[in-house]
Parts: structure tokens; C-alpha cells; sequence
């Protein structure tokens, strides 16, 4: 084990790096598909001395992908993507087992949080990996002089790709970003299945609530909002989804949920949980018609989503009553309470995503990463998305670890997709 002391660091404990190993190591039997790319890049070195600052959620998984990336050649630095998520325990394996560089500490304030990615970037990267761009955001607006060697990034969340496509849309952003969010082998699994199961994982962890029988209000239908109200309903829950979009207001009727405006679903819904990349989504008026007892939570990647300012107005006063847990005492005497401080739920308050969605997002970051560095040269100041071959790679590598075999295509197959001139 490596010297704290030897590697630039900022986390809470070195000495809880033994049990950061063990949740480590058990992480890795469910990531075949990033253990595959991880033993190519050893191999082939396709980031070698290419030095990355990782703004992601430093967890088990994450632990697991940044020794991929370190193998491949690349001087890794990590923080927080979030002030509740770091696992202290991994923080202190990173630096103390694999000399990986970590600024994270569970529950640091906005001032550290910030300071951290200050730290991350202080080795001037050439390669940004951002979950939510915060990192991109500070590169730009704080430290430009950094641009000039930067030769791409890539965003894991929906909100950070919003975020870049607005900026490159006003020719703000300063250098090429690969949206993985937008690969399939990411959000068809990692949002629906991997988001659906923590999410409610979180939830449960907090409260200990039974959700049969229970309103459970979904505040958007994407694929993180699919997940979710599929994996409520299959609790018993009476799953009620709220949506501003309406072809997937359509879908969400088609799917049999009942659908219909948040100010309507406030004064009925037992949980509510929101997932849409937006703000305020439950704001003040939604806040004044809830039910005394009613559980509030978010899922989406920042704490605005829920208008905490409104809430905080509202009451007379919080209390921690659980873990996780902030009792809000309304002026009418209505109790309300708040998951995870109204930050992502399943981080917050569980352990995120199981490993094996993980480890198909992980995959697409990793050769995310190794396709910017090949390709950068002939890249505008755009937003992209992996190529779907790469993406059907990834698929491939999983069916492969999974042990499922599937059908390819015969030549005359082939060569009848291709052809216009074969019909009745």
C-alpha cells in the first residue's frame, strides 16, 4: 500500500482503506465488461501520459473505472461529482492501494466541494470525464488559461449533456465532449434499470416505508422516470407521473400510469421523487398542498429540482430524525420530510447504482475517453456521441460475460437490408 503522504490527496480517513479494497474488489465480479477493457488497456496503453481530471461519484464502481483509465496509461485525478456521495472508504483506497489522486470527503461543504475541483484540475488535464460538467463549468469560467491543452471530455449525465449543448450552442464550449449519457449501453440501462433499482433503494434505506399501497409520484418520464415507476409498481405502489412533455405523457397513459399536472398529484401523493434535469419541479405551491407525512426525494444530478429555499420559508423549523431523514415543521403544523437533503437519493441515502449497470456506463466512459484521444484532431467545439459501433461492442462484451449467445446475420440477410430492388 502506497504512503498517503506520497500521493496529493484530500479525503477523510487513509486508515479506512483496507475496507475500500474489499467493497472494491466486490464490485469488479460484477463489472466483466470493464475488466475486459482494463486488461486491453494494460496491454495496449491508449492513454498513456495523457493526464484526466474525473469529476464522477466516488464510489465502488468509479474506484473501479479509474484503475481502468490509470492502467491504460492515463495520470488520473478524481473528486466529487456530489458533496454526499464519496464512500470514504474508497476514497482511501484509491490514494492508499492504487496512488490515484482523490479530493472527495462524504458531507463536504460547497466551499470544499469547489475547492476539490480546483485540486482535480491543478495538473492542467487534457482530458475532462464529468458527471453533471461542473468541472467543464469551472475549467471555463474560472481557469480558461487550462483550454488550451484540453483535447476533449466526456459527460456521463442528462443534465451535464443539457448543460454542454447549451454552450456550444452559444459557442461557449472551449473544446470537443462525447455525451455517454446518450449511448444506449448507458441510458437505455444505466438510467431505466440502474436509477429505477437505487432509487427505490435509496428511499426505503431512509424510511423503511412499505411503498404497497402507497402514491408514489414520479415527477418525469424519461428513462430514469420509466425505471422508477416501473420499479414502485412492481412494490405495490399506486405509481402517479407528472409530466411537461407530451408524447411521453402519452407513453406514461400507455404504460398504465396515471398522469397528470404535479399540482394535482401534491395534495393526493404518499413519495414523490423527482428526475427530470430541471428546476423547481416540486416548488413552493406544490410544497403548501402536500399532506401532512408526505416523503420527498430527488434523483436527478443537483439539488434544485425540489425548491428547497421555498421549503426552508415554509417552516418553522427542521429536525434529523434519521438518517437521511430532515423533518420540516410547517407553520399550518403539517410535518413534511426530505430524503438526502434533496440531493440524488440513491447516492445519498444507498450505495447508487448496482455494479453490473456500472459496469456498461464505466465501459462507455473508458472507451469514450480512448476514442476522444484518437479522434480529437478532426473534432469540432462540438457536443458527440460514441459511435454506435462502439456502443454495440459494449453490448456484445456483456451479452458475452452473461453467457448469452445471439444470431448474426447471413450474407443474404445482408445483402437484402442493403437492397432496394427486392420486394412482393
Amino acid at each position: 500500500m502506497s504512503s498517503a503522504t506520497e500521493v496529493q490527496s484530500d479525503i477523510r480517513d487513509i486508515s479506512l482503506a483496507p475496507e475500500g479494497i474489499r467493497r472494491i474488489q466486490w464490485a469488479a465480479r460484477e463489472m466483466p465488461v470493464l475488466q475486459l477493457i482494463r486488461e486491453r488497456f494494460a496491454r495496449e496503453q491508449p492513454l498513456k501520459g495523457i493526464r484526466m481530471a474525473a469529476c464522477l461519484h466516488v464510489t465502488t464502481e468509479t474506484a473501479n473505472l479509474a484503475i481502468a483509465l490509470q492502467a491504460g496509461g492515463a495520470d488520473v485525478r478524481i473528486c466529487a461529482s456530489n458533496p454526499l456521495s464519496t464512500q470514504d472508504d474508497v476514497a482511501a483506497a484509491l490514494v492508499g492501494e492504487y496512488g490515484i489522486p482523490v479530493f472527495a470527503i462524504c458531507g463536504e461543504d460547497g466551499e470544499t466541494y469547489y475547492k476539490h475541483i480546483q485540486q482535480a484540475i491543478e495538473h492542467g488535464p487534457q482530458l475532462t470525464m464529468d458527471d453533471g460538467a461542473d468541472v467543464v463549468a469551472t475549467i471555463h469560467k474560472e481557469r480558461r488559461e487550462l483550454l488550451k491543452d484540453i483535447v476533449g471530455g466526456t459527460e456521463e449525465t442528462t443534465t451535464g449533456v443539457i448543460r454542454l449543448r447549451a454552450m456550444a450552442k452559444d459557442g461557449a464550449l472551449g473544446y470537443p465532449i462525447l455525451a455517454i449519457n446518450q449511448s444506449l449501453t448507458k441510458h437505455l440501462f444505466d438510467n431505466r434499470y440502474g436509477t429505477g433499482q437505487s432509487t427505490v433503494d435509496g428511499i426505503i434505506r431512509a424510511t423503511n416505508v412499505l411503498l404497497a399501497g402507497k402514491v408514489f409520484v414520479v415527477g418525469g418520464y424519461g428513462w430514469c422516470g420509466r425505471g422508477v415507476a416501473t420499479r414502485a409498481r412492481g412494490l405495490g405502489a399506486q405509481v402517479v407521473v407528472t409530466e411537461v412533455d407530451p408524447v411521453k405523457a402519452l407513453e406514461a397513459v400507455m404504460d398504465g400510469f396515471r398522469v397528470m399536472p404535479m399540482a394535482e398529484a401534491a395534495p393526493i401523493g404518499d413519495i414523490f421523487v423527482t428526475l427530470t434535469g430541471d428546476c423547481h419541479v416540486i416548488d413552493r405551491a406544490h410544497l403548501e398542498a402536500m399532506k401532512s407525512g408526505a416523503i420527498i426525494a430527488n434523483s436527478g444530478h443537483f439539488d434544485n429540482e425540489i425548491n428547497l429555499k421555498a421549503l426552508d420559508s415554509l417552516s418553522e423549523g427542521k429536525k434529523r430524525v434519521r438518517d437521511s431523514v430532515d423533518e420540516y415543521l410547517m407553520g399550518d403544523g403539517r410535518k413534511l420530510y426530505l430524503l438526502g437533503e434533496g440531493r440524488l437519493v440513491n447516492l445519498a441515502a444507498a450505495e447508487g447504482h448496482p455494479a453490473a449497470v456500472m459496469d456498461m456506463s464505466f465501459a462507455n466512459q473508458a472507451m469514450g475517453a480512448e476514442w476522444i484521444v484518437q479522434n480529437h484532431a478532426k473534432l469540432e467545439k462540438q457536443v458527440y456521441e460514441l459511435p454506435h459501433e462502439v456502443d454495440e461492442e459494449i453490448a456484445r462484451l456483456k451479452l458475452h460475460a452473461m453467457g448469452i449467445r445471439i444470431d448474426y446475420l447471413t450474407d443474404e440477410q445482408q445483402r437484402y437490408l442493403t437492397s432496394w430492388e427486392e420486394g412482393t
